[in-house]
């Protein structure tokens, strides 16, 4: 046993995300929910499939959602329905998951990567109005870590240029928005199209993979559909080039049992979040997440910045820290190591290092701690008191 952990010893063992006990506390819904899709065998495009989708319609506000197999696929679908063209310029933030820039390289058009605001890490607006040129078609915003980015100026921006938004929602369900006169939206639903994804380990994950699109435009709705269904609208007949994603029957039933609970669960984070906040808030050395007033947070990762006595960040002390973690039985993540324009398989003349320094900061200095809906007072303060005692070692 860990010495450390002999002070705990009935504490439940940490985890970054604890499926099993989320799922022990809605077992019946959850058990009933699969075998009332194992009796009907209907597990492609069955009942719950369309029950899913109505009522995460309800809950987001949008007019239409579209299931697939998974975020990724949702991202790759939502390009493919604007209809681009082979060399068009679509703009990302550099700070993000590969899947965000690599669906724009498969569909052979140009991944554009931007730089980041060093507080949200969201995309700077700045930088996107910079980055555009005529061959600008589309903006991805990603709504990192459970926070929407910067959607009124963007918006501003896509109306101003005749560009579309795709928002890349994966991290952010549920987040909401506020306009500057008094409107709110859910993130995914204000673009042109939304996606997000039900891995896992999201804020509303199923038990495999799983994906969503969001629009509100009929004819694009009815696009999306088909391109997701093989092009197809009516059996057999293919009226354009489409890809096979579909969310099966079984992940639709999970999720659907697990819907009514999000707002819960969005709570509980923001409670875990709220008690990460207060302990950190005076700290030398750690920053905790930058928040927007125009949006809600809902936490899908709670990321720490480290930095040393003149706000530099100190990827040595980040990295001793996470191994110092690991050992008192506290995991914890790095969110990314490494922006896009510095991944091998996106190396781009155009950019090289330095030519991104706020992601390049982040990169050094970010680690996310255990956030999940079932984090109890016990579990933080364990985390948090290792992670003070964690820096004082590392520190020196």
């Amino acid at each position: 046993m860990i010495p450390n952990l002999l002070f705990y010893k009935d504490m439940k063992k940490i985890q970054m995300v604890d499926l099993q006990t989320q799922y022990l506390q809605i077992k019946q819904d959850i058990d009933q929910g699969i075998q009332r899709v194992i009796d009907s065998a209907q597990f492609v495009k069955g009942e719950q499939v369309t029950a899913f989708q109505h009522h995460l319609e309800q809950y987001t506000g949008s007019r239409h959602v579209i299931p697939v197999g998974n975020g990724t696929d949702a991202l790759q679908i939502a390009l493919m329905a604007l209809g681009l063209q082979h060399g068009d310029e679509v703009i990302t933030p550099t700070f993000t998951f590969i899947a965000t820039a690599e669906v724009v390289a498969l569909l052979g058009l140009t991944p554009v990567v931007v730089d980041v605001d060093w507080d949200t890490m969201n995309l700077s607006v700045e930088a996107v109005e910079r980055a555009i040129t005529p061959k600008t078609k589309a903006i991805v915003p990603v709504h990192l870590f459970g926070q929407c980015a910067a959607m009124e100026p963007l918006m501003a921006l896509a109306r101003k240029h005749n560009l579309y938004i795709v928002e890349d929602a994966c991290q952010a369900i549920g987040a909401r928005y506020t306009f500057r006169d008094g409107h709110t939206a859910q993130a995914g639903t204000m673009g042109e199209i939304g996606c997000t994804s039900f891995f896992p380990s999201k804020n509303l994950g199923c038990y495999g993979d799983g994906g969503a699109l969001f629009t509100n435009d009929d004819e694009l709705a009815a696009r999306i559909r088909a391109i997701a269904n093989h092009g197809m609208v009516v059996r057999y007949h293919h009226d354009m080039v489409g890809v096979n994603s579909r969310l099966d029957t079984l992940q639709a039933a999970v999720l659907d049992a697990k819907l009514p609970h999000l707002d819960e669960y969005t709570q509980a984070r923001q409670t875990a979040a709220a008690y990460y906040d207060r302990a950190f808030a005076d700290m030398q050395g750690v920053l905790v997440p930058g928040r927007t007033e125009q949006s809600t947070h809902v936490f899908h990762q709670y990321t720490l910045r480290l930095t040393d006595s003149n706000g530099e960040p100190a990827p040595a002390v980040r990295d001793r820290l996470k191994a110092y973690l690991a050992d008192q039985g506290i995991p914890a993540m790095v969110y990314y190591p490494v922006p896009l324009h510095l991944q091998k398989a996106y190396q781009d003349p155009r950019y090289g290092k330095g030519d991104f320094p706020v992601a390049e900061r982040l990169a050094d200095c970010v680690l996310s701690l255990p956030m999940h809906t079932c984090l109890d007072e016990e579990q933080l303060a364990y985390i948090v008191e290792h992670v003070k005692q964690g820096l004082a070692l590392c520190s020196h």
